[in-house]
């Protein structure tokens, strides 16, 4: 799979630069594809930083050239509504407020708001108003941090 592939390249590049390669997403459109790097960093990301990581993947990527024809490449910061992919991920953010979208239904459901509680065994806890709701990881589609206003 390209994505396995482009993380497989791309994930040593922006560790060596100090940085954790928190998402990465790629959209193959007619007239050219589109790269999208999520970098983290402890003290938050700078537009300094995402110009640093850009060249270097840009330099990997010209030297590998992964991707066939024209493509963009973006750089940013996973901000505070950030993707939630990887246990890594959902352990980080215990205690967060997270919106969940399953691939297939769980309990009758798809969609689910609430306070991740924990992460254990490839599946995550969601306190879901008061009742506690386990959804495997793998089964997940979309998750995202739901900051509190």
């Amino acid at each position: 799979m390209l994505r396995d592939q482009l993380i497989e390249l791309l994930q040593p590049v922006v560790v060596q630069l100090g940085y954790e390669l928190w998402e990465l997403e790629y959209a193959a459109r007619s007239g050219g594809g589109l790269l999208r790097l999520y970098i983290d960093a402890p003290q938050g990301i700078t537009l300094e930083d995402c110009e640093r990581v850009s060249r270097a993947v840009s330099e990997a990527m010209d030297a590998s050239d992964p991707i066939p024809g024209h493509y963009t490449l973006e750089v940013s910061s996973p901000g505070l509504d950030r993707v939630l992919r990887t246990a890594e991920h959902f352990a980080r953010f215990s205690g967060e407020r997270v919106k969940v979208e399953t691939s297939a239904p769980v309990n009758g459901r798809k969609r689910f708001a609430g306070r991740l509680t924990g992460v254990s065994n490839g599946e995550i806890a969601l306190d879901v108003d008061g009742s506690v709701v386990k959804l495997p990881i793998d089964g997940i589609h979309k998750a995202r941090i739901a900051p509190e206003t």
